[in-house]
Order: structure tokens, then C-alpha cells, then sequence
């Protein structure tokens, strides 16, 4: 329970920060079902889109409050950050050629990328930061450098270009200190700009809104935007997992409409048709390079439409996608799997690996031996296992009359060290009571909290020597029915349990020797007895006579089976 609250708060941050960020509230509910969780349940989904609708209304009342200028460059501007409705009006069938040549370069560029920084990033974590922090910060100075000599001195080699004409209310070349288009860099004539220093001395946003515009069609060259992409793409690789606080959606857009204009500037060319916008490309390029790095499909879209404001080219978008998608996985796995994948975290896939149709459950397990807890189990042992080892959680076995040894539940690490710091539920005898076991003792909602929230861990647990002969019944707290599959149950199956179940353990024990009942959809409806006031079950499989359910609810607390392994999601 404890995992599914941290997991929930996730996600609605990881919405929360795309809504706020590019102004996208319903792009930031699918970039969290998309992207951040591997289990989704419908209360998720309601509480993401409620936290995404209050960061749209308080995005958009602060920047009502910051049109004055009380709040300088923020306030500028409306809700959609790139406004291109004014674009493409239409597009003809012989554009769908370079578009889908749009989706393959960004899956070929977008794989590279993933697998540059992969490598960048592990040379960094295995080599650079064993240094220290302060390798560091040196690091973060030489990219710092690398940066503005770049984009300062690339500029001094292009040559001036005169003003275009007939671009009515934009100014060549815009005021110093001003944003927009057309900076002056060095010129020596007034009535000149520097294209390649309009990229670089821009903000990203008004360079992205540049790039987009309808109405900038002679504004930069082909050679300008060239050398742009091959600089900034490799600043990018070598900028992104640096010791700073820098994301990769917005230079992604960058790189993107930078090929995707390229493009465009060909097919104006090679068509010769006015009615072709090189904007429209520059968007489609955005949107494959980041469907290549990504692998988002649907809450991209969704993005690249709410911050653009045009519906129309809503198909495009969607082909290139998944253009540059399927190129891309042919390759390596997105940006966001890679990363995880480097840092150790226990990310599933969306599908199981090809060998998991041939293994079973058992062999899963491997040879480790199960960590467990008897069902009375002695003070010292619990601590001295919560020691050795970090497992989340432990199989509870009890013995039944003949012997046999039975799994009678699942005891979490947070309950353990909760018992052992209240001592409350400590008792001198290693046998359970004849009337039950002993009333639990403790605050239940001091028992729910999660242990790791207070900071508290095994070692900060003070036990004297009389508290570690005492003993513990673990049977008031563990979990009665875990989450148990069969040894021969195949791999695949269990792999999709935890995926769709949101698990972090799965018991196997022994295949089962009898059925005791078998329950279909239709069981579990419930409906209401307005007469009685009590809740039935609609079902042909229940048995009318009570004696007989009894049986069958016995039958199904004696089918305990041994354990055989653990397998858990770390």
C-alpha cells in the first residue's frame, strides 16, 4: 500500500511538472500514463487529471497577474507557447514522401542520441563521478565553456544578410536587448542580420517560435541551419546527465524543427508550390525527433498539438510518429529506458522477453534460499535477518499437524521494524495463545505509517538483552493471501502479473492437487437486498446451503502449500 501512495504521488508530479511546463494539461495526463507508470487503475487517472487541471488554472492566473510586467519575460504570450494556426492550410499527396523521410531521420537521429548518452553516461557513472563532487562542477565548467565559445564564435564566421522584405510588423533587425527575430551580430550594415546568430542569441522558445513561423520563409539559410543542427546536436549529447538541472523536451524540439526545416527548404525548392510551408515541417521534424528518442506516441501528440494550436495537421504528426517510433525501436529502447536501465532501476518493459516463453516460475528462483519467518518467531532472529539482507518482504511458514511445512502469509520490512521499535507485541512464550493470539497492542496508525518516512532504520533500533529472548506472533500482522503462483507456471505469465498487478512479490509453490471452486466474471457482481440490507452474491456457483459454503471456505484455508521461492521486483 505503502509503494501504490508513493507511486500515485509520482506520477501526478511527473503530470503536474509537463502541464506546467509546456502548457499542456491533457499532454501531461498521458504523459503519465504513457510514459511514468507500468500500472494503471482508473483512481489514478482521475487524481492525475485533477492535479493537471489545478496546475493549468494556476498557470493561467499567473500569467494574467504577470501581463503588467510585474514578472518580466513570463507574462508574455498566452496559453499556447507556439501559435502556427496560420500555418499549412493544406497539404498534397506527394508530401507524404518527405514527411515519412521526416519520421525515419528522427528515429535514426533520435536511436543515436539514446545510445550516445548511454555511453557518455556510463563512462560518467563508472569513471568521473567515483572522483567526487568535484569532478563534477569541473565538468559542468568545461561543457559551460565548450557552450558559449561555440555559440559565440560559430556566429563570426557567417557572413551578413540583407533584411528580407515583406514581413510586415516583425523589425529588422530587432532592437539590442530585445526578443524575437533577426538579431544584428556584427554587422556593419544596419539594414543586415546574422541568420546563424538569430539560432544562437535567441531564447529556445522564440528560436522554436522561428522555426515554426509561416512567416519567416527567408529567414535562415540551409548552411546556417546545418551547422546549427550538427553543434547543438552534439552539445545536447554532451550536456545531457551533467550535474545540472537541464531536460531534454525542449532541445529535442530544438534539434528536431532544425532537420525538419531542412527538409521543408528542399521540398519548397524541388515542388516549387507557394502553399507549402517550411514551419510545417520544422514541426514534424520536432515531433520525430522526439517520437525517436522518447518513443512516445500518443501524449506527444497530444503536446505537440495543444502548445501549436493547429488541429489540421494532427494526421501528420501521428504518421511521423510512428515512422520514427518503429525506426527507432528497431535499434535501442527510448531515452527514459536507457537511463533506468544504466542506474540499476527495476523498470519492467511494456512485453517479456522472448526467452521467458521457454522458463517456469522455479526456475526463476534459481537456487537462493528463501528468507522466511516462522510464525512465532524469536526477537534476535528478526533482527539479526533484517541485517542481513534488504528484502521488502518475507513468506510467513507455519506446520500443520502431520508436519508438512505451510505458507500462511507475507510480512512486509516496514512491520517488522515498526514491531520491533513499539516492543508492545512482545511475549515470553514461543507458543501461540489457546484462545487466539494476543491482542495487537500498538497504535494501528502508528503500524500503517511507513517506517522509511521517519527515517528510522535497523539500526537505529534500541533492544535490550531481555527484548531479543522475547518472542513475536506475526500472525495479527502479515498479509493472509499473498499474491502465489504455481512452480510450472510459465515465466511470461508471471512477468505480466507484475506488470499489470503493480507486484513486488510472487510466492511459488507447489502445483496444486485439487480444485476446491472456480470463479468466473459473472461472480463477482453484487447486488444489494433492499429487504435485508446485506450485499449477495449473483452467482449460479454459489451454494445455496450454508453448511456447504462453509465447507468450501475451509476447504480453500487448509489448500496451503509449501514454499519454493520468492520472486520479487526490488
Amino acid at each position: 500500500m505503502i509503494s501504490v501512495v508513493m507511486m500515485q504521488k509520482v506520477t501526478c508530479g511527473c503530470a503536474a511538472g509537463v502541464a506546467a511546463a509546456f502548457r499542456a494539461p491533457v499532454g501531461g495526463v498521458l504523459f503519465a500514463l504513457e510514459e511514468v507508470t507500468s500500472w494503471w487503475r482508473s483512481q489514478l487517472m482521475w487524481r492525475v487529471f485533477f492535479t493537471s487541471a489545478i496546475v493549468a488554472v494556476v498557470v493561467r492566473t499567473a500569467m494574467g497577474w504577470c501581463k503588467t510586467g510585474k514578472c518580466g519575460h513570463f507574462g508574455s504570450g498566452g496559453f499556447i507557447m507556439w501559435d502556427i494556426s496560420d500555418g499549412q492550410e493544406d497539404y498534397s499527396f506527394q508530401e507524404f514522401l518527405p514527411m515519412a523521410v521526416i519520421g525515419v531521420i528522427g528515429g535514426l537521429l533520435g536511436a543515436l542520441f539514446n545510445q550516445l548518452t548511454f555511453y557518455i553516461a556510463h563512462w560518467r557513472r563508472n569513471y568521473l563521478h567515483k572522483r567526487g563532487n568535484r569532478a563534477k562542477v569541473i565538468e559542468v565548467c568545461i561543457v559551460s565553456v565548450l557552450t558559449s565559445i561555440i555559440s559565440f564564435g560559430l556566429p563570426l564566421f557567417k557572413k551578413c544578410t540583407p533584411c528580407p522584405e515583406g514581413d510586415a510588423g516583425i523589425e529588422c533587425p530587432r532592437p539590442p536587448g530585445m526578443y524575437g527575430n533577426y538579431v544584428n551580430f556584427f554587422c556593419a550594415n544596419n539594414n543586415e542580420y546574422n541568420d546563424l546568430a538569430t539560432i544562437f542569441f535567441n531564447t529556445q522558445d522564440d528560436a522554436i517560435r522561428n522555426l515554426f513561423s509561416a512567416k519567416t520563409i527567408h529567414e535562415y539559410s540551409a548552411p546556417s541551419l546545418l551547422t546549427f543542427l550538427v553543434m547543438f546536436y552534439s552539445l545536447a549529447v554532451v550536456t545531457f546527465g551533467t550535474a545540472v538541472p537541464a531536460g531534454q523536451f525542449v532541445p529535442g524540439i530544438m534539434i528536431g524543427s532544425t532537420y525538419g526545416r531542412l527538409v521543408g527548404m528542399f521540398v519548397v525548392s524541388f515542388y516549387k508550390r507557394l502553399n507549402i510551408e517550411e514551419g510545417t515541417y520544422a514541426l514534424l521534424g520536432a515531433a520525430s525527433f522526439l517520437g525517436g528518442s522518447m518513443r512516445m506516441t500518443v501524449s506527444l501528440c497530444v503536446i505537440m498539438v495543444e502548445i501549436t494550436n493547429n488541429l489540421k495537421l494532427l494526421p501528420l504528426i501521428m504518421l511521423v510518429l510512428l515512422i520514427s517510433k518503429a525506426v527507432g525501436d528497431a535499434f535501442n529502447e527510448g531515452l527514459y529506458e536507457e537511463q533506468a536501465r544504466l542506474r540499476g532501476i527495476p523498470l519492467l518493459e511494456s512485453k517479456p522477453k522472448y526467452q521467458m516463453r521457454n522458463m517456469t516460475a522455479k526456475e526463476a528462483c534459481g537456487n537462493q534460499k528463501v528468507v522466511y519467518f516462522p510464525r512465532i518467531v524469536k526477537v534476535v532472529d528478526v533482527l539479526s535477518i533484517l541485517r542481513s539482507n534488504n528484502h521488502n518482504g518475507f513468506p510467513v511458514i507455519d506446520h500443520s499437524r502431520n508436519g508438512e511445512t505451510l505458507v500462511i502469509g507475507l510480512i512486509l520490512r516496514s512491520h517488522l521494524l515498526v514491531l520491533l521499535q513499539s516492543k508492545v507485541d512482545f511475549q515470553h512464550s514461543p507458543l501461540p495463545c489457546e484462545t487466539g493470539p494476543l491482542p495487537i497492542r500498538h497504535n494501528p496508525t502508528e503500524f500503517v505509517k511507513p517506517v522509511s518516512s521517519k527515517g528510522l532504520g535497523i539500526n537505529d533500533i534500541q533492544l535490550t538483552t531481555d527484548d531479543l529472548e522475547m518472542y513475536i506472533d506475526l500472525v495479527p500482522f502479515l498479509n493472509p493471501s499473498p499474491y502465489v503462483v504455481p512452480e510450472d507456471t510459465s515465466l511470461t505469465k508471471v512477468y505480466n502479473l507484475f506488470r499489470q498487478l503493480g507486484l513486488r512479490h510472487i510466492l511459488v509453490v507447489p502445483r496444486a492437487s485439487r480444485v476446491v471452486g472456480m470463479i468466473t466474471r459473472k461472480d463477482l457482481l453484487i447486488e444489494d437486498n433492499e429487504e435485508s440490507a446485506a450485499v449477495e452474491l449473483q452467482s449460479t456457483s454459489v451454494r445455496e446451503d450454508e453448511h456447504e459454503d462453509r465447507i468450501l471456505f475451509r476447504k480453500k484455508t487448509d489448500a496451503e502449500q509449501p514454499l519454493l521461492g520468492l520472486l520479487l521486483d526490488p
